[in-house]
């Protein structure tokens, strides 16, 4: 086995047909590797036992179902998994510091090599570059002198369909029968894997349907019609078009082709792994891999951990989408109920058998970032080489900035796999606000006389601050007012700046990490308002014509809408900030009447700071 290993890192790997690069095309350019101390605080020794896989579909709520049940992604993506049913969790449940490591279990001393070599065979021997090119690796200049690393970006965003998701389905669609492709295939999604089915059955001219839920934004559902898949708008859940899909599947013959949970998709998906092996020819520190169902790390870390043992593979994951985290964590597979939608390419709720088997032997660990870092790690590639990812296709770069600053890591090879373009333009604006990481939200009470805003805006200004945005209105019959706005200072710069504006008594709240301020309130400022049995509620509606008229249908006439703001966010649903004049004996009828409606609400506490800033 040594011997085979040997050669397999030494010898030339096979070329893509269409790939313009030698073997060792980025060595003679590769900076030399400076030697460093590396804390990595990791925990992971020893042995363990081998991890519990079980399945369910997302609405189990832990019972277990009957026949096949199905994998569920928030963007469509769905494989057959088993029928024992898993725990239903919150992503809440697990978080932890941006860049850390050493959460998961402890890795397994004896992966199963047997099928690491089944898979490595696989991924040399996979069908995808009929269809894919070798992506570049690239070296990101102002990023690498940032970090004090060279980071490297695997662009596989610079695909025909801006996503390395076609390598796997075509993989998987290119190795069945000729029987089976005369019948066609079909999939459930409304995202990359959509567009990579589609592409697929294009090359390999059999029908390919694709089931999108009626939510689906007209621009996606162009996307693969461009590509000649057929699109069957149904239902308004991914569930039921999903489940739509399987029927299909069953009644007309056609094959399904799930998005991860398949031994050709995951080796198709490897071949980014090989690529990487083969431009490369320094010492890679780590490999970092954005995480939804989790084919494209698994592709990649069977690569890895049999030709390259030492290199470091780590997924990333949304804080708030870590289905794999919590897997890992747990030793088992979960169902995280309640994931965000930010980064709607990795919001799987429940990730794959296959890949969990995989990652639990293999991977290292899983990096978890906040949708802020996302977003700046989206302008940092545009700095860098004015290149717009989608967020999903970012994660990789977040984690690998996260890691090395948490870490202190200096002067290694950092390899970030940039796994998707398929950005929806609406959405930047959103981006864009979050991206400004240096940039604080505060609100200062002012006394409603003349001269008190000039005053208040010349001591931020004496301090070198500079407000970016601000919002202002006249409260008639009060003393006083809220002001809300966001200035370009953090840290110790922030603390000062509150400090001194207390000391000349312009009361402040910092309330940058209220994600209902920031989303919601700020826009709103206006008069004092003080509202009789107020609550306030966040609800999640999905973004389609008739959602709020679903909402009020049938609204009781004591239940007094008192506030509401809505801001469309360029993704599958919208952050909806509600309240209601309720009465005591009222809260749990509206209980009640919210679940029946179907949106995923929470009730804003009555000591959070966005219900305090409400009534000021």
């Amino acid at each position: 086995m040594e011997s085979i290993l040997l050669t397999a890192t030494t010898s030339n790997l096979p070329l893509p047909r269409n790939s313009s690069l030698s073997p060792l095309s980025f060595s003679s350019s590769l900076p030399n590797q400076v030697s460093t101390k590396v804390d990595i605080r990791r925990t992971n020794k020893g042995t363990t036992k081998a991890p519990r896989i079980v399945a369910s579909s997302s609405g189990s709520k832990g019972r277990a179902g009957k026949g096949v049940s199905a994998n569920v992604a928030v963007d469509g993506s769905v494989a057959a998994v088993g029928a024992e049913a898993v725990k239903d969790v919150s992503w809440k449940e697990l978080q932890y510091e941006e860049g850390s490591t050493g959460h998961r279990q402890p890795l397994p001393a004896d992966p199963d090599t047997e099928k690491q070599m089944e898979y490595i065979t696989n991924i040399l021997g996979s069908n995808v570059y009929d269809v894919a090119i070798e992506s570049p690796l690239q070296l990101a200049p102002l990023l690498s002198t940032q970090l004090g690393v060279n980071l490297w970006l695997k662009r596989e965003d610079s695909q025909q369909v801006f996503s390395f998701k076609i390598r796997g389905a075509y993989n998987m669609i290119s190795r069945l029968s000729e029987e089976k492709l005369k019948k066609g295939i079909i999939c459930a999604s409304a995202g990359n894997h959509a567009q990579g089915v589609a592409l697929a059955g294009q090359r390999l001219k059999t029908k390919a349907y694709i089931v999108m839920p009626t939510t689906t934004p007209q621009i996606k559902i162009d996307a693969v019609e461009r590509l000649d898949g057929i699109v069957d708008l149904y239902g308004n859940s991914f569930d039921e078009a999903q489940k739509r899909a399987k029927e299909r599947s069953e009644e007309e013959g056609l094959t399904f082709i799930p998005p991860f949970d398949d031994k050709d998709v995951i080796a198709g998906q490897g071949t980014v792994g090989m690529e990487i092996g083969r431009q490369i020819r320094g010492k890679i520190h780590a490999i970092f891999v954005p995480i939804g169902g989790g084919g494209l790390a698994s592709g990649i870390v069977s690569f890895y951990k049999l030709v390259y043992p030492d290199v470091k593979v780590f997924g990333v994951e949304p804080n708030d989408q870590n289905s794999m985290a919590q897997a890992l964590y747990r030793g088992e597979i979960v169902n995280v109920t309640d994931i965000g939608h930010f980064a709607d390419g990795v919001a799987v709720q429940q990730v794959g058998e296959e890949t969990f088997r995989i990652c639990y032997e293999l991977l290292d660990d899983v990096i978890l970032v906040k949708k802020e870092s996302i977003s700046a790690a989206i302008k940092d590639m545009f700095n860098d080489g004015r290149n717009i990812l989608e967020p999903s296709g970012a994660l990789s770069i977040a984690g690998a900035k996260a890691y090395c600053e948490y870490n202190n890591i200096k002067g290694v090879n950092i390899v970030a796999v940039t796994s998707g373009a398929n950005m929806n333009f609406d959405q930047l604006g959103q981006i864009s606000d979050l991206a400004n990481i240096d940039q604080s939200i505060l609100a200062t009470m002012l006394p409603e006389t003349p001269g008190s805003l000039k005053q208040l805006t010349d001591l931020i200004a004496d301090l070198g601050v500079t407000i970016a945005e601000m919002t202002y209105r006249f409260s008639s019959g009060s003393t006083d007012a809220l002001v809300v706005y966001k200035v370009k200072a953090v840290d110790a710069a922030l603390e000062t700046l509150v400090r001194q504006l207390d000391f000349f008594g312009f009361k402040t709240y910092t309330l940058s990490d209220n994600e209902v301020v920031r989303n919601h309130l700020r826009y709103m400022m206006g008069g004092r308002q003080n509202v009789e049995n107020e609550t306030l509620f966040r609800f999640t509606f999905p973004e389609k014509v008739g959602a709020l008229k679903h909402f009020l249908k049938d609204f009781q006439p004591n239940w007094n809408v008192s506030l509401f703001h809505h801001r469309h966010q360029g993704i599958l649903t919208s952050d909806v900030l509600i309240g209601v004049q309720l009465e005591k004996s009222e809260e749990k009828k509206f209980d009640e009447y919210a679940k029946r409606v179907g949106y995923q609400y929470e009730v804003i506490s009555q000591d959070d700071s966005a219900h305090v800033l409400a009534k000021l």
